[in-house]
């Protein structure tokens, strides 16, 4: 069984998105590798995250809002809806406020691939690891990974107290 077909299991079992969570983690960790891999829900104004996922929950626990600020790397990821690499710890430093903690883990690149439904960034996957880690042709290998995690992060939109209920 291929990466992406273990994944396409998981997404068919009942219950809450853990263990596709768990298969998407392990599936992406054979196809380009990570240290670190999170799952961030973005609320439709764009404006707070919620992480979903994590293999580090000491470091980065789920749950819970946070606001995003605007920046080069918001208007690039969440904005036009691309994915971004960051070679090394400066990319890391330009990209996330944590960049500290991100370079304690052995982390000093990093992918975000924009989960996209309809035209909306849903939320992201993000990968990291060692410095000169990603290529910029990684992308493309986890987009078809990003379009399985479509259904829990419009669960989450319906699950977020702040989003209108109509």
């Amino acid at each position: 069984m291929t990466p992406f077909e273990s994944c396409l299991a998981a997404l068919k079992q009942p219950g809450p998105p853990e263990a596709l969570f768990k298969a998407v983690d392990k599936a992406l960790a054979e196809v380009v590798g990570h240290k670190l891999f999170t799952l961030l829900y973005v609320a439709p104004d764009g404006k707070r995250v919620k992480r979903l996922y994590t293999n580090m929950p000491k470091e980065y626990p789920v749950g819970g809002y946070k606001p995003v600020t605007e920046s080069d790397w918001h208007r690039l990821v969440i904005g036009k809806r691309q994915a971004w690499v960051g070679y090394d710890y400066d990319d890391v430093k330009w990209a996330f406020f944590d960049h500290e903690l991100i370079r304690s883990l052995g982390c000093e690149s990093a992918i975000n691939q924009p989960v996209v439904y309809a035209g909306r960034v849903l939320g992201t996957m993000n990968l990291l690891d060692a410095k000169g880690y990603y290529k910029e042709s990684d992308p493309a290998k986890i987009e078809p990974f990003a379009a399985l995690m479509i259904g829990p992060f419009l669960d989450a939109i319906a699950a977020d107290p702040d989003i209108a209920k109509n």
